[in-house]
């Protein structure tokens, strides 16, 4: 059993929390947050904070719960009862193909628009996740955490840089004088409703990140203490926050008020934010735009390979088999999972390729209404018996949290509202 320590690791316990924001900085901001900026100038910042400041309690409630018990969520999901862990089970099974084909299919659109290799969409899927597969299998978790490190700097660097150089243009004083458009209609609200369902992750992945804090403890053989664990989290998501900011004003400053019409495929948006930053600063710009572009979804995508079969392993873990080693058999069904979700995956993209939308709804539809029900999850975690009293949230986070709980509960109902065409 791994046993905590007096004092601060910062070296031993960093990590979980980048890995994280790796997974974060995908879709939801090269996308979603950029499309913010392009759409309604600088409007919409304060839905990017709402977003990220009401699912703040329930992500860091994941590595708050694994330092104070060791547990990672699915085991406390397991001891809180049999509908909390089945809930999640068929939350994850209903999404994770899907999202694992979506964040390698815009990944790969953005290798093709980099490398220019003349490979088509499905042949970059291939190619990209493969190299995930095979860099996990390799390197196992120190692989993944020294490159999602090495991502993160990369991509953190590349993005400022863009905004930088699009500031320095003076085109933030532009924006301002342009009026945006009303969001106060059915189009905007559904646009903020998937904003915020997306930036700046899913609550599920506060599931991810207690596994990735197991695993990081083990690998050090250091349990993170409350406070480091907390750090570790901060860190990550700040910097998530932070880049979706940078995302967004990068729409603003480029693509707001160009009159350009900005295509719903995310990788043709993608395709239009470079090429409108070549057309603004000069062809030597899209380069950096590009790299930041592809950089962010390699993360996600990375991020996501390795998380589903760390989540099925661990599935196995809270019902596991007394016939075989626990070592073994969480090691069989992580492998197993990593080669046959990116299968199933790549089988969505070549088979399934004209219901894809379909899919990818399907699988925000779930995402947005299951998101106050894991919070709720969370929160009955952190201030049930499983917690020792002096880990527990005080008294005035515990009312943030709820208010932040009610605050999702309604945007979930108004985005079943939506689709239910009742709103």
């Amino acid at each position: 059993m791994i046993k905590p320590r007096n004092g601060i690791s910062i070296r031993k316990t960093l990590g979980p929390g980048l890995l994280l924001a790796g997974a974060a900085i995908g879709v939801s901001h090269l996308v979603q947050a950029t499309r913010a900026g392009a759409d309604y100038g600088f409007d919409l910042w304060w839905i990017l904070v709402f977003a990220c400041v009401t699912k703040y309690p329930f992500l860091e409630f994941g590595p708050r719960f694994t330092a104070a018990t060791g547990d990672n969520l699915i085991a406390g999901y397991w001891k809180l009862g049999k509908f909390p862990y089945c809930a999640f089970v068929f939350i994850t099974v209903g999404t994770m193909f899907i999202v694992q084909a979506a964040v390698t299919i815009v990944t790969a659109g953005l290798a093709e628009q980099l490398f220019k290799l003349g490979w088509n969409h499905f042949t970059w899927s291939v190619v990209i996740l493969g190299s995930c597969v095979f860099l996990l299998m390799v390197g196992r978790y120190r692989g993944l955490d020294l490159t999602m490190k090495i991502i993160i700097s990369v991509l953190s660097l590349g993005t400022l840089v863009a905004v930088l150089l699009a500031l320095g243009t003076g085109a933030a004083g532009d924006v301002a004088k342009i009026t945006p458009p009303s969001y106060w209609n059915t189009a905007g609200l559904a646009f903020i409703i998937a904003f915020i369902g997306w930036m700046p992750i899913p609550i599920d992945s506060a599931v991810w990140h207690s596994i990735w804090m197991k695993e990081k403890s083990r690998q050090n053989d250091h349990r993170a203490s409350m406070r480091e664990a907390l750090f570790d989290f901060n860190s990550g998501y700040f910097i998530a926050a932070g880049l979706g900011l940078l995302f967004f004003l990068l729409g603003a400053l480029i693509m707001f008020g160009t009159e350009t019409s900005f295509s719903s495929n995310s990788v043709t948006f993608s395709s239009q934010l470079v090429e409108l930053y070549g057309k603004t600063l000069g062809v030597w710009s899209e380069s950096i735009v590009s790299i930041a572009a592809f950089t962010a979804m390699v993360s996600t995508t990375l991020a996501v390979t390795d998380a589903y079969p760390r989540v099925f392993s661990n599935l196995h873990d809270v019902r596991k088999n007394k016939n075989w080693p626990q070592s073994y058999a969480k090691k069989r069904i992580y492998n197993l999972s990593l080669l046959s979700i990116p299968v199933i995956s790549l089988s969505i993209l070549f088979f399934l390729t004209g219901s894809f939308t379909l899919l990818i709804d399907f699988a925000a539809g779930l995402s947005f209404l299951s998101a106050p029900i894991l919070a709720w999850f969370n929160y009955k975690l952190v201030t049930g018996p499983q917690m020792p009293d002096a880990d527990k949230p005080n008294k005035h986070y515990r009312v943030f949290s709820f208010l932040c709980f009610v605050c999702l509960a309604l945007f979930a109902l108004l985005y079943l509202l939506f689709r239910l065409g009742l709103f």
